[in-house]
């Protein structure tokens, strides 16, 4: 760092920001003025000793800036290096430290905040509780192993079985939450599909409030699927507009149509779009047959015309039905609510806790499985030392999800998903 400021005999205070001239150690031409922080162990983010520079924001002068410390002998940090040497000198947990990745990754205000309350520490003070419980049987247990002609008395068992219930049930209830959690941290892919002309690119277009697809009444005019993201009460949605499905004997509009039915395949919600002026043709009845194995919501577009009815779309037993109008924007509030229900998490909305990790999620059934396996065997008067077993088990597996026992090869492809550097 000397070589770096020119200053032979530079020792930066402890905990404090000097600043300081960067030069380029071959030209000695000045680089930037920048904020020089020295982070004394243990008081930084790794635990480590830590100097800090704080630039300019020209990509062009940080990447010299790098340069320069690489000439000097310095490298560039591993996939969520900082993070691991946090872990290993006990600044966080693992838990904390995906939540990190989580927090960079995060798209809406709602996985934001369910992130940083897993940096706070949320999730490892929910399931301490649990921990300490389950300690608390294994005690008992233990000690009949140990005094052999001291069997534990029937209402004991009977208690432990309960504790054991209670204890089941707690997991359950937390990984319940990620079903919800899953949609917050990766939304859903959503497909607007139908034959030509029945309006699809202008409903796309309305949804993501700019004019991203080309809209003429030429049939056929969308010929590829294009998606964009967008955000329906903070739930991320992938939209895709697909071309419209007809018997074509255009090589090109084949193409985009084979690329419709590979979304609509993809797709957690199908959007069948139609046009609410006409009666049902066989090729809207070929599609309606098409989505009724998945998950879908039926848009009658163009309500704005005189020559609109319900009606035209009769025959479609009991779908659900959005009368909207992709032109005037009518009916689209109730028709963005419409496209949520099917995956309603009013838990997002009412700010809960949730479980957004699906290593997180695995690990709480395994370790809930665990439990019930206790359960039944102490149940059937099984020996104490089989019980046990499985509630050692279970007690290991929890460990898992904040780093206690988690595997080095497990580490290694969690801290693999991170940013270079971070």
């Amino acid at each position: 760092m000397r070589k770096l400021l020119r200053k032979d005999h530079f020792s930066p205070r402890a905990n404090r920001v000097s600043l300081q001239t960067i030069f380029d150690p071959e030209s000695g031409e000045t680089l930037d003025r920048a904020l020089i922080t020295y982070f004394q162990a243990p008081h930084s983010f790794t635990g480590e000793d830590v100097i800090e520079f704080s630039c300019h924001g020209s990509p062009v002068l940080l990447l010299r800036v790098i340069d320069a410390l690489l000439l000097l002998g310095a490298r560039t940090a591993d996939p969520g290096e900082f993070t691991l040497r946090a872990l290993a000198h006990g600044r966080i947990n693992l838990n904390q430290a995906e939540a990190i990745r989580d927090l960079i990754d995060a798209q809406t205000h709602a996985a934001v905040r369910q992130a940083a309350r897993q940096l706070g520490g949320e999730l490892s003070a929910r399931l301490q509780p649990i921990k300490n419980a389950l300690l608390d049987i294994i005690v008992p247990l233990e000690s009949s192993l140990e005094f052999v002609e001291d069997d534990l008395p029937e209402i004991t068992l009977e208690r432990i079985s309960e504790r054991l219930s209670n204890l089941i049930q707690r997991l359950g209830d937390l990984a319940s939450t990620f079903r919800a959690g899953r949609l917050l941290k990766e939304g859903l892919r959503i497909a607007l599909v139908g034959r030509p002309n029945v309006g699809k690119s202008s409903v796309f277009n309305r949804l993501l409030a700019s004019d991203r697809a080309i809209v003429t009444d030429i049939p056929g005019t969308t010929r590829d699927s294009l998606s964009e993201l967008i955000n329906i009460q903070d739930i991320l949605i992938l939209l895709t507009d697909t071309a419209g499905v007809r018997t074509s004997d255009n090589l090109i509009e084949a193409i985009g149509i084979e690329r419709t039915r590979r979304a609509m395949a993809d797709a957690d919600l199908i959007i069948l779009v139609l046009d609410g002026t006409q009666t049902l043709t066989s090729e809207d009845k070929e599609l309606l047959a098409d989505v009724r194995e998945n998950k879908y919501l039926i848009a009658l577009n163009k309500s704005d015309l005189e020559d609109f009815a319900l009606s035209n779309a009769g025959g479609l037993n009991g779908a659900p039905i959005m009368p909207i109008s992709a032109k005037t924007g009518a009916g689209f509030d109730a028709f963005r609510d419409a496209i949520l229900k099917p995956f309603t998490a009013t838990d997002i909305q009412d700010g809960c806790f949730l479980i957004t990790n699906a290593r997180h999620y695995d690990l709480l059934r395994r370790a809930s499985d665990a439990l019930y396996s206790a359960k039944q065997l102490l149940e059937s008067r099984t020996s104490e030392d089989l019980i046990l077993l499985r509630l050692y088990e279970s007690l290991r597996i929890l460990g898992e999800i904040t780093g206690e026992t988690t595997p080095e090869d497990v580490l290694s492809q969690i801290f693999a998903t991170f940013c270079i550097g971070k």
